[in-house]
């Protein structure tokens, strides 16, 4: 194993100190050797197997692979939805690896803006209502809430449908609020999973207009998919198979971070 990757002898301090570094060089996402392993009776399941990936700030990044290739366990690793078997997992400067639940939650709450193919809106809220609910959990005041929530729905186009309720909106404008939702706490990374997979073409290539435009405003991206038309909208694809990186290829050149 290569030295840069070793994590076993590591002492506290030279975590922490590893942590700051990554921050220093604009890296969100930094994974050492990472293994998620699962018992099954007598047999052990390595669904991600020692990956070693790099995320910079501001990077437009597909993960991509066929079912059951790990893209899905590797998704939730990243989003701290789960924690690794063995391992070093940094995001933006922080070891989640070695979080308890309590730390996990508010990192992700903090650092993540998740993006889900199903929306996973409250039926009975608004849209602004919906954009405000991570604020909540952040202990936001009331007024800079509803600031905040207006002002992510208008960078969303949506504004003039925020006191509309799911079932009055179309798939692509419940994407929107989801969309809205997941930038409300300006976190360091947008994590979408499958964000176009319950659209239409159209609406699809709508949304993915929009992770474009998002991606120029300086948002670090990372898109897990299965679909190749729609890891092309990414500057870079890392290729999951077998629970391990297959290959990452840069497939455009990166635009440049705004200022």
């Amino acid at each position: 194993m290569p030295v840069e990757t070793a994590t076993e002898n590591l002492t506290p301090q030279e975590r922490e100190q590893r942590g700051e570094q990554l921050k220093r060089d604009g890296i969100v996402i930094r994974t050492y050797d990472l293994w998620k392993t699962y018992i099954m009776g007598d047999q052990e399941i390595h669904a991600v197997s020692g990956v070693d990936v790099q995320i910079k700030r501001g990077e437009y990044v597909a993960i991509m692979g066929p079912s059951g290739s790990g893209k899905s366990t590797l998704m939730n690793l990243i989003g701290c939805l789960d924690t690794p078997t063995k391992g070093l997992y940094y995001l933006n400067g922080k070891l989640a690896s070695d979080m308890e639940d309590d730390e996990l939650a508010r990192i992700r709450n903090k650092e993540i803006g998740f993006i889900f193919q199903t929306f996973n809106l409250l039926a009975r809220a608004s849209a602004l209502q919906n954009v405000e609910l991570p604020l909540i959990y952040a202990g936001i005041a009331s007024s800079e809430r509803s600031n905040r929530a207006r002002e992510a729905l208008r960078s969303v186009d949506l504004e003039q449908r925020m006191y509309h309720k799911p079932n009055e909106l179309s798939g692509g404008q419940r994407q929107r609020v989801a969309i809205a939702r997941a930038l409300v706490n300006r976190p360091s990374i947008l994590l979408a999973d499958e964000p176009t997979g319950a659209l239409d073409t159209h609406t699809g290539d709508e949304i993915m207009t929009l992770f474009a435009r998002l991606h120029e405003q300086g948002n670090t991206i990372v898109l897990v998919t299965h679909e190749q038309d729609i890891a092309m909208h990414a500057d870079r694809i890392i290729h999951i198979r077998d629970g391990k990186v297959e290959r990452d290829e840069q497939v455009r050149s990166p635009a440049l971070p705004l200022p």
